[in-house]
């Protein structure tokens, strides 16, 4: 999840920067689900959403392992992440449920162009946001937004099979997705969760109203 307030942030870049490095290697998911079968992404994601599940729900019910956990992370997560008084869960266990659902849902040039942008652009604009971040949207930055943009629509260019312009748009919508910071009922929902589905979501409309005869190449990487 990008985090780039301006003024006095609890966060420190390196700590930013190693959560984010970790947040990248997610990308992972997308190399190899280019490489593998729908049915066998769903056994490999499948048990690795459900570990992360059990643990997020397992440290805000086992006092030893919630100071555990909070002790050893604590540098690196977000506020509502240190919150105790109701069940938090972290970026991982939204990450894999995005990459879940993405699979199961949609086509697999679409869920691996919108699970990219979560990947590598969410941390783009994280990372610029929290060193350069001046001009503020919200609870966000203009630079940082600027940054997943860009890095979004680099990879929209270089995925194949995606037509150009719904890569365009799909890129749009999850830099507005991203600096927005959906809410329902004041409850801020994770970016993890909201760009790749987002976006995918309008990818795939696009394809059903202005390019149907063209879904089918969708379903498999080249």
């Amino acid at each position: 999840m990008s985090m780039r307030y301006s003024g006095n942030l609890r966060h420190s870049f390196k700590f930013e920067l190693a959560r984010k490095i970790i947040h990248l290697a997610s990308i992972s998911i997308a190399i190899i689900y280019c490489n593998i079968t729908r049915e066998l992404a769903l056994v490999l994601l499948v048990p690795l959403f459900s570990g992360f599940l059990l643990v997020d729900l397992l440290k805000n019910f086992i006092r030893p392992l919630s100071r555990w956990y909070h002790k050893t992370f604590a540098p690196m997560l977000r506020e509502h992440e240190l919150e105790r008084e109701h069940v938090q869960f972290n970026g991982a266990t939204f990450i894999t449920l995005s990459a879940l659902l993405l699979v199961l849902f949609f086509p697999k040039i679409i869920a691996i162009t919108c699970f990219s942008l979560v990947a590598v652009s969410d941390t783009m604009a994280a990372l610029v946001g929290k060193r350069f971040g001046r001009h503020t949207i919200g609870e966000k930055s203009l630079e940082g937004s600027l940054a997943f943009l860009i890095s979004s629509l680099i990879i929209v260019a270089v995925v194949p099979r995606l037509d150009l312009f719904a890569g365009i748009i799909t890129a749009l919508v999850a830099t507005a997705v991203e600096a927005l910071s959906l809410r329902i009922n004041g409850f801020k929902i994770d970016d993890n969760l909201t760009i790749p589905l987002a976006s995918a979501l309008v990818c795939y409309l696009y394809y059903l109203l202005v390019l149907p005869h063209k879904l089918p190449l969708l379903e498999a990487c080249p």
